[in-house]
């Protein structure tokens, strides 16, 4: 994407300097191609991008998002764009990079299992899929538009998680990702402190799924199947380990030897898969993917 584009997406004068950009940068240590790179100078609580900015440059760095006054004349041959909030920049600029590719994508958040469910699904589907994901866990509100970013024309399918540590959150990077599949992997006490109650976070992690057509998860999560019922418009695909007679997939038998066996029952036949895990959290992760 050109410089120009990304200033006028950004709603921002056109910079100096012509330059074509593939990389989004917010670490200096992280650089591999300097001229197409645009660093954005994020604020944290321990650290200021904006004091990166002669670092990056020198290692060849010449496209720069800033929300703080900087002396130009010391980098005379950088484009600086400057705004109040260099996050939601990124955020800005992420969403509209979504905005144009057309392919299937799966949403998954939950507090648990979303980096393993992505990865078990991608080593699932990448025989039948060009598959884009997300790397490792990167799915914060840095790490979710950095991820889809990577997003290009050959690919067909998207894979990414988004977790929260707090209200309002999800709304946020809900948009960039866009999913039309969702999964919701379970609900636990990870981040409790930034929820006022275990129903509020369930709700929160159910923004990601506001545009999505279909949604998987499992009935057995109690908090996870009532916040469900309260949604509209959606197609669900659900599973249990309890005998539910609504569930889609009727987990029948789980037996542990050095692997797990899984049998279930779905569309009246029964079907089984083996995992070499005999955990219950690889469990629950095989069966989302499954």
């Amino acid at each position: 994407m050109n410089i120009t584009t990304i200033a006028n997406i950004l709603q921002l004068a056109p910079p100096t300097f012509d330059a074509e950009i593939t990389q989004l940068l917010t670490d200096s240590r992280r650089l591999l191609l300097p001229a197409q790179s645009l660093f954005f100078a994020l604020k944290g609580m321990r650290q200021n991008g904006h004091d990166f900015i002669a670092d990056a440059y020198q290692k060849g760095v010449r496209n720069f998002v800033i929300s703080e006054e900087i002396n130009a004349s010391d980098f005379p041959s950088a484009n600086f764009l400057q705004l109040a909030n260099v996050h939601a920049a990124i955020h800005q600029l992420a969403r509209f990079h979504r905005q144009q590719f057309d392919l299937p994508i799966i949403g998954i958040t939950g507090s648990n299992g979303k980096t393993i469910v992505k990865e078990w699904l991608f080593q699932i589907l990448q025989e039948d899929f060009s598959i884009v994901r997300s790397p490792r866990s990167y799915n914060s509100q840095l790490g979710v538009p950095l991820s889809v970013w990577q997003i290009q024309a050959g690919h067909t399918l998207g894979i990414f998680e988004a977790g929260i540590s707090k209200m309002g959150e999800m709304e946020k990077v809900a948009p960039i990702i866009d999913c039309n599949i969702g999964i919701f992997t379970n609900i636990g006490e990870a981040h409790n402190e930034g929820f006022s109650s275990i129903g509020a976070k369930v709700q929160e992690k159910l923004r990601l799924f506001e545009h999505t057509k279909t949604i998987i998860y499992c009935l057995d999560h109690a908090p996870v199947h009532a916040a469900m019922q309260r949604l509209e418009n959606k197609h669900f695909f659900t599973w249990s380990k309890q005998n539910n007679a609504q569930a889609d997939l009727k987990i029948t038998a789980i037996a542990k030897q050095s692997s797990t066996t899984i049998e279930a029952i779905y569309q009246k036949q029964v079907i089984a898969i083996q995992i070499p895990f005999t955990d219950e959290p690889s469990i629950e992760n095989a069966i989302h993917a499954w």
